[in-house]
């Protein structure tokens, strides 16, 4: 029998949120953030402090470590954890000070700056009564996304350490940096990992196997005018900013938008705009859970663009798009057993599980498409990329049992 920490696990939580590791997007570095490396080298000061194996931080500030097989087969396929250090650029990410809520008594959640994590807003409170939840003040976000699977993976390589007798193959572990900017795999090295399947621990709630993400691309649109003087611009002022304004006014509106749509439906999404009268940039972001659906968008922006070029005599508009990364049910068909033993391993706890399609993103969504099949799961994360956030505690150490029992089930399997 073996029994997980809940104090040492919540102590590692509130450990990791303090250290601001918020992913820049205009940085040239990587990692995009000095706090990223800060907490890859904490990380690994206490893998090697709990004795773990091949522990080492790569000159790109992510961590490697290992725990070696207990059933002293070389068969047994080879099982890698994935969580991400960085933090979301959406919601401010310093000075994060954690809240512990024990024994949440239910209703809505009012934070120490008037911010309050309402129930209608988040109905998963109605069934984390009871349960310790970490918040913050209300002015930064939590960074339980991704650092609560960070300290799930730490958790659960602790345990093994101190619970020899657990049934596990090798167990590789890798910690990345800048996810949150579409980073996270870049640097990894995956001849250097030999892993034969992978999980993320990047999901909300519990319970959850998450199975597809959206296809992704992105686009930037250049508006190229001519600026003058405004006091002798007749004829002669080409402004940017207002072909780009009738750019994105031009986008549909009713449908295809992040706001009009759920499930399976795609989105054009403009997130930012930036210039002036002589040049102007859109960029956006293309999503669909059909690949061939980001071709079509592309060719709608290129639609409007020429449209708007011919409406402003002497604008210039380019449209670039940029691949980021495809959907991750597509990989995980040539290895059904990545999902079916996370389920198996939900059931044999007597858990219910579901598996869910993600209007987003993982790290494994790029490194199933490199050929290392990776499904995310549950790290009981809520209401991320706002300073409304909070991770369940209940739900992490839940998480880590999780692990325990898929890692036992994969010992069963043979490369």
């Amino acid at each position: 029998m073996f029994e997980i920490n809940r104090r040492r696990l919540l102590d590692r939580s509130l450990r990791y949120v303090r250290i601001a590791t918020t992913a820049d997007p205009n940085s040239g570095t990587y990692p995009s953030s000095e706090g990223q490396r800060e907490l890859g080298k904490l990380l690994a000061a206490e893998l090697e402090a709990m004795s773990a194996a091949d522990v080492y931080q790569d000159e790109h500030a992510l961590v490697y470590a290992s725990v070696p097989s207990t059933v002293g087969d070389a068969e047994v396929p080879v099982v890698a954890l994935v969580a991400h250090v960085d933090t979301s650029p959406d919601a401010p990410g310093e000075n994060v000070c954690p809240n512990v809520i024990e024994n949440y008594p239910g209703g809505d959640i009012e934070l120490a700056n008037g911010e309050v994590i309402r129930v209608d807003a988040c109905p998963a409170l109605r069934d984390l009564v009871g349960a310790t939840l970490i918040t913050t003040d209300g002015t930064t976000l939590l960074g339980g996304d991704d650092k609560a699977g960070v300290a799930i993976i730490m958790e659960l390589v602790e345990t093994l350490i101190e619970n020899p007798h657990l049934k596990h193959g090798p167990v590789k572990v890798v910690m990345t940096c800048d996810e949150e900017i579409g980073h996270g795999t870049d640097k990894i090295d995956l001849q250097k990992l030999a892993a034969d399947v992978a999980y993320t621990l990047d999901s909300g709630g519990a319970g959850i196997v998450d199975v597809e993400t959206f296809s992704a691309d992105a686009a930037t649109v250049r508006f190229i005018g001519d600026n003058i003087h405004p006091s002798i611009a007749k004829d002669r002022m080409i402004n940017a900013v207002r072909g780009a304004a009738d750019f994105i006014a031009a986008l549909p509106r009713e449908t295809d938008t992040p706001e009009t749509t759920d499930g399976r439906q795609g989105f054009i999404h403009a997130n930012s705009i930036s210039g002036g009268v002589g040049e102007a940039t859109v960029e956006l972001i293309l999503r669909s859970f059909d690949a061939a659906d980001l071709e079509t968008y592309a060719e709608t922006l290129r639609q409007i663009a020429g449209t708007v070029e011919s409406q402003w005599p002497g604008l210039k508009v380019e449209v670039k798009t940029r691949r980021q990364y495809r959907n991750l049910g597509d990989g995980l068909a040539k290895l059904p057993e990545a999902v079916t033993l996370a389920e198996q391993a939900f059931e044999n706890l007597g858990r219910r599980c579901q598996k869910e399609i993600v209007r987003g993103g993982t790290d494994g969504s790029v490194l199933t498409e490199k050929g290392l099949p990776t499904p995310n799961l549950s790290s009981g994360q809520h209401n991320i990329h706002s300073v409304r956030e909070f991770a369940c505690l209940d739900e992490m150490v839940a998480a880590t049992e999780h692990l325990v029992e898929l890692l036992s089930l994969w010992s069963n399997q043979r490369a």
